[in-house]
């Protein structure tokens, strides 16, 4: 599957599913910081539990398309799973998911959402996606100059 054809179909289905997932992060509100901290906080006499429901309709998607897969011998478009073997819960993460967290909480949007929201040009989408690419750049050059590290995820070796 490492032909040129391959990888273009390879690509197409990346693609394909990466516009699948921006409009069902429209159709869900999850593009609206809105709905979002409205839904995060819970405190408040404000709370919207919607986005809960569509939390529930992705999981149970994952958890069909889960079962149906995990007893491949290999993907349909790839000689292999790529599962990691790094287990170990460091610091390191832990503070990256918290500071995701904070950043999801803050602005209203995590990653996919802010990138699925950039075509309606709103200044605060602008704002968190030009920050997210700045912690994202910030995060690579003091990796490379202090040797943080680890194993390199799998979006790492084939993406950067």
């Amino acid at each position: 599957m490492d032909s040129g054809g391959g990888v273009m179909i390879r690509l197409w289905v990346s693609f394909g599913g990466g516009v699948l997932f921006a409009v069902g992060l429209s159709l869900g509100g999850m593009t609206r910081p809105d709905r979002v901290i409205a839904f995060l906080d819970v405190l408040s006499g404000a709370w919207d539990p919607s986005l809960a429901f569509v939390m529930a309709g992705a999981v149970s998607v994952f958890a069909v398309a889960f079962r149906t897969l995990r007893n491949r011998k290999q993907p349909l478009l790839d000689t292999r799973f790529d599962r990691p073997k790094w287990r170990h819960i460091s610091p390191r993460l832990v503070i990256g998911a918290a500071v995701f967290g904070f950043g999801w909480g803050l602005g209203g949007f995590c990653p996919g959402p802010g990138i699925a929201a950039l075509p309606g040009a709103q200044p605060d989408t602008l704002v968190f996606v030009i920050a997210m690419i700045a912690g994202v750049a910030a995060f690579h050059l003091t990796r490379r100059f202090t040797k943080i590290g680890g194993p390199s995820s799998y979006a790492h070796r084939t993406l950067l």
